[in-house]
């Protein structure tokens, strides 16, 4: 299975599309630019959903849900945000369908079903949750609200691809309310820190905190925050944003509260987010050739077990085996399956646990257990070793721990040797060309500098880093002053 994937090295494109296909994550459905996420990849994203909500809830968030659609007036009220989406929106003007009197069997709109007001599928939430907030904030009392949703969204994007960009996806977005201007800035610091902690140790892949330039924010935004990766083909990903959106959405649905002395005011409001685009991060930072290479903790399957026998007594036997380390294991809150199917050899089992990303696989024969041994290979690496039956279940503890940090390392260096300095608009031209990833330089601050330099060399400003030193230099384009460098790469 995995051998007929696509080399990175021959067309990197090719292969992440390959990929995710043969290892069953998802395929394109009958919806053009929509995408059905089959039950392996349905699984990752559900423990990547379970170690975020843990998080939002640890830090004082609740779930809540609201409509798949708003009117076009609501949507229409925050006029940035409105004209930030208007390209990607899709629009609902009737909701009835009727038969053909002149074709048999076929369906039409039914003019007489036309909306009085259209709506809008929603790409974002904002404002059929500012309008809902109206409602329920009167008070200091009632703050700070601090809601998310999990939900859908629809953005009608042109040029889509699996994961990475589809016409609906699946994501959370954080709303929340807060009484002072200071209140709202650590919030939207905050959910970016989670975001950041949450790709590090769980998804094993290192990223750079930033802020957006502002002609790279959040249609309505005062400031965005980020999380960039770098994916292996040395292009980069935005994989979370949070966003202070100051005052304007409270201005634009008229949320008012009584502040500790009184007096009215508007309350300051972020929003956050993160999508199922980490799916495509997480296959783009750590697979190869062969197939996934999965983090343990986000791994479905952290172990599987693949029996090797010839006779029904030997199956049997090893079976017994097999099934007591399952038990044990899963004690210890491992996931482990036992690959008994007959229907498959144990070559044909290795190739698509290998494809799929399992972490760690045991192969168990009649010599290993007349040995009181197995055979244990490690996906990251793809080694074997034979170890002693009775220490295994230590051993694949201690072993999948090892694999998600050497994973976050591997990422780590390879991101470290792929961040370069440079002085001079020759030097940057040359390090896209011919080595890629982040160019750390000198910008002058102007939208004008930033637009000529994405239609030069298709780079943009992936963030301002969290952690930038000041510094007086030269803007690596127009040569005009500029007091830190800036974070420039080619993107997803």
């Amino acid at each position: 299975m995995s051998k007929n994937l696509t080399s990175r090295t021959e067309d990197y494109s090719k292969w992440y599309n390959e990929l995710v296909v043969k290892a069953d994550l998802a395929e394109n459905s009958a919806v053009r630019g929509c995408m059905v996420i089959k039950p392996y990849g349905y699984a990752i994203w559900e423990k990547m959903q379970a170690e975020l909500d843990r998080m939002f809830k640890e830090t004082g968030h609740q779930n809540a849900y609201f409509p798949l659609f708003v009117p076009k007036s609501l949507f229409e009220a925050e006029e940035k945000n409105a004209e930030g989406f208007a390209k990607e929106c899709a629009i609902v003007t009737h909701y009835r369908l009727q038969n053909d009197p002149d074709n048999e069997g076929k369906l039409r709109v039914d003019p007489e079903a036309k909306l009085e007001e259209e709506l809008i599928v929603r790409p974002t939430s904002e404002a059929i949750i500012w309008n809902t907030y109206k409602g329920w904030i009167q008070s200091y009392r009632d703050l700070p609200l601090l809601i998310n949703q999990w939900a859908n969204v629809v953005r009608w994007e042109m040029r889509t691809r699996l994961f990475l960009r589809t016409a609906e996806f699946l994501w959370q977005e954080g709303h929340t309310a807060h009484a002072t201007k200071q209140e709202a800035i650590d919030e939207t610091v905050q959910m970016n820190d989670v975001y950041a902690e949450f790709a590090e140790h769980f998804m094993a892949m290192p990223v750079i905190k930033g802020v957006k330039t502002e002609s790279e924010r959040f249609a309505g935004a005062l400031d965005t925050y980020c999380i960039e990766a770098l994916m292996q083909d040395g292009k980069a990903l935005q994989a979370g944003t949070s966003h202070f959106l100051g005052q304007n959405f409270a201005k634009a649905f008229d949320v008012k509260f009584t502040n500790n002395e009184g007096k009215q005011d508007y309350v300051w409001a972020t929003s956050w987010g993160v999508s199922t685009r980490l799916m495509g991060a997480l296959i783009m930072t750590h697979s190869d050739d062969k197939g996934l290479v999965l983090p343990p903790k986000l791994a479905p399957i952290q172990v599987v077990i693949v029996p090797i026998y010839k006779t029904d007594d030997q199956f049997e036997t090893i079976s017994n085996v097999a099934n007591g380390i399952v038990k044990e294991l899963r004690s210890l809150g491992v996931s482990c399956k036992y690959d008994h199917r007959t229907t498959h050899r144990p070559g044909a089992k290795f190739a698509q646990h290998e494809l799929q990303g399992v972490p760690l696989r045991v192969a168990i024969g009649p010599k290993d257990l007349a040995n009181g041994t197995v055979e244990l290979a490690r996906r990251d690496t793809l080694t074997k070793e034979v170890i002693a039956l009775d220490g295994l279940v230590k051993k694949i503890d201690a072993l999948l721990e090892e694999i998600q940090d050497a994973l976050f390392n591997k990422a780590l260096d390879f991101r470290s040797s792929h961040i370069t300095e440079v002085e001079t608009f020759e030097e940057f031209k040359d390090v896209l060309e011919t080595k890629t990833g982040f160019i750390s330089a000198h910008w002058d601050g102007t939208a004008e500098t930033e637009q000529k330099i994405k239609e030069i060399t298709k780079a943009t400003i992936r963030c301002i880093p969290m952690d930038v030193v000041k510094e007086a230099g030269s803007c690596v384009y127009s040569g005009k002053p500029s007091t830190n460098k800036v974070l420039f790469a080619k993107a997803y």
